[in-house]
């Protein structure tokens, strides 16, 4: 429940605090005075979109506070918990700044949200009605909503399941109706798949293979060079010829050293390190002539390597940089072709499904045409009932119920008709319903819902326009009775209806010449009789009209939600 709105620089609004309560409280006002600007401020509050043309000419922001009762097990309680914010004694701080360039934003419980969020957090603490919503329900899409509402929790139930199941058809349709029109395409990719493969195939290639015959063809290529060189290092190693060669000089030095050795031993050092050398140079010697021996000329050889090579070559062109990218690619290109491959399987597959959730779909939408049936029903008497109440006695309300095209909410449309007279035909309520009789059923429908409806507030903007006597009267007596389970709150002209509140709220206008500015009083019981007066017959102070405001009163005290 909202217990206190606080409004700075909206509109004509300068500063003022509206305190609120259970029950029923209208608010009143000449026109022009900003009476609506409470609507527009609760709007900012549930997350409404921003117009910097509200700040108040000369402010730098508007800003707009609702103190809301947030009990600690509430869900309203987690969610502020949730989002950051802060509770205090079981209450909420709900707030929305507007700056006159037109940024917006929103806190909850002292804490910065988005704005979204503050709409998620403020949205199911009230339901806000307007004229325009007069006109929203004359679309059948809000008919229907109206009718589920009503049908609680088990048609809720039914829609969740039947949505669910509606929502897996369309996209494993979708699913079925790719694969059926890709089916050309996935068969010429599948005969290019095939064909590679069956290319890599033929040459079957290794890995690494392509590395170890660009070295093999290296050295048969050049194998007559190889081996001279081979046999020229040998020769500067080891000479068969009896010239000079490492191993020789090497030799010839360790045995100056050692002639010397016994006059230094550093001298002998270095001859056994020579001695070492030459070792080394022997062994060098020995493995170089024994490559020399291996080298040899073998066209043959060297000519299946180039043409091995050169199969290869022609795969990496196409599949890779190297015979390991080739190989890499059949093992994926294999993987891609078993999926191509059974594309008829998935088309039978997917044609299965597709009857399965047909078949569910269908059976649930009878489950729901049966539930709402049967809601339309009990809907039905009880908004006819509450029309009788509303000064439209020989009314008759049918909730029309008849087959439709499966879609995302059923299988049904769903249309409100009104018989406003004994004898007439019902008709949709676009054609036959004025008005003020589009007004009383859509309260008439509201009061009705008030059972089911979980929503703590209800906000009425001027939804009794074009009603008057009798049943302005009843419609203050209904919103008196809707306000027995709930805050109702009420933008109103009419006297009729004001009578009916527990509090009084009026918005006053002033001006100093320049600037207009409006504020919010609560009314005491002598100034309840003169605005009353006022909206009587435009004069606060005629006697006439003052008796007839506290006639007004005496009739509606007893229907006052808190009149106990």
């Amino acid at each position: 429940m909202i217990e206190e709105i606080r409004i700075s620089s909206l509109g004509v609004i300068d500063s003022s605090t509206l305190e609120l309560g259970p029950g029923l409280t209208v608010i009143t006002g000449e026109t022009g005075a900003g009476k609506t600007m409470v609507v527009t401020a609760l709007g900012l509050l549930l997350g409404g979109r921003a117009d910097s043309g509200a700040v108040r000419t000369g402010a730098r922001q508007a800003r707009v506070e609702g103190l809301v009762r947030a009990a600690a097990d509430t869900a309203l309680a987690t969610a502020v918990e949730e989002i950051g914010g802060d509770l205090e004694d079981d209450r909420v701080v709900l707030a929305r700044n507007v700056s006159a360039e037109g940024r917006s934003r929103a806190f909850v419980g002292g804490a910065a949200v988005p704005v979204s969020a503050l709409g998620q957090i403020a949205e199911p603490l009230v339901a806000v009605h307007g004229q325009s919503d007069q006109h929203r329900l004359l679309q059948a899409r809000a008919q229907r909503e109206c009718l589920d509402r009503f049908g609680g929790a088990p048609l809720a139930a039914l829609l969740e399941g039947y949505e669910k199941v509606y929502a897996e058809l369309q996209q494993t349709t979708r699913e079925l109706d790719e694969v059926v029109s890709r089916g050309r395409e996935r068969a010429r990719e599948a005969d290019v798949l095939r064909f590679g493969l069956e290319e890599i195939e033929a040459v079957g290639p290794r890995p690494g293979e392509d590395v170890d015959l660009a070295a093999e063809e290296a050295r048969l290529g050049f194998a007559d060079t190889l081996r001279t060189a081979a046999e020229q290092a040998r020769e500067a190693l080891s000479s068969e010829q009896g010239g000079a060669d490492a191993l020789s000089c090497s030799s010839a030095a360790r045995g100056f050293l050692d002639g010397v050795r016994e006059h230094d031993a550093e001298a002998g050092e270095l001859a056994d390190r020579l001695a070492e050398i030459s070792y080394l140079v022997s062994d060098v010697a020995t493995d170089v002539a024994s490559y020399a021996s291996r080298v040899e000329t073998d066209p043959t050889r060297l000519a299946a390597v180039s043409e091995r090579r050169a199969a290869l070559v022609a795969l990496t062109r196409k599949y890779g940089e190297t015979a390991d990218d080739v190989l890499a690619w059949a093992r994926d290109a294999a993987v891609r072709l078993a999926d191509l491959d059974s594309t008829d399987e998935q088309i039978e597959q997917l044609t299965a499904r597709v009857a399965q959730l047909t078949t569910e779909r269908d059976e649930r939408a009878r489950e729901l045409t049966a539930a709402r049936t049967d809601a339309a029903a009990r809907l039905e008497q009880a908004v006819t009932a509450e029309l009788t109440s509303l000064a439209m006695p020989h009314a008759v309300v049918t909730f029309q119920v008849t087959p439709a095209p499966p879609g995302p909410h059923g299988a049904d449309d769903v249309a409100i008709l009104l018989a406003a007279n004994t004898g007439s035909e019902p008709r949709p309520l676009a054609k036959g319903a004025s008005g003020g009789e589009l007004s009383r059923v859509m309260l008439a429908i509201e009061v009705s819902l008030a059972g089911t409806n979980a929503v703590p507030t209800f906000v009425f903007d001027e939804v009794d326009a074009g009603v008057g006597g009798a049943a302005a009267v009843e419609i203050g007596r209904r919103l008196a009775a809707l306000a027995q389970n709930a805050q109702v709150l009420v933008v109103t002209h009419l006297p009729q209806v004001a009578a009916y509140a527990d509090r009084h709220v009026v918005v006053q206008k002033s001006s100093d010449g320049s600037v207009t500015t409006s504020g919010l009083s609560v009314l005491d019981d002598a100034e309840r009789e003169r605005e009353l007066s006022r909206m009587l017959a435009g004069l606060s102070d005629s006697d006439t009209a003052l008796a007839h405001a506290r006639e007004l009163l005496e009739v509606a005290s007893p229907a006052r939600a808190l009149s106990s």
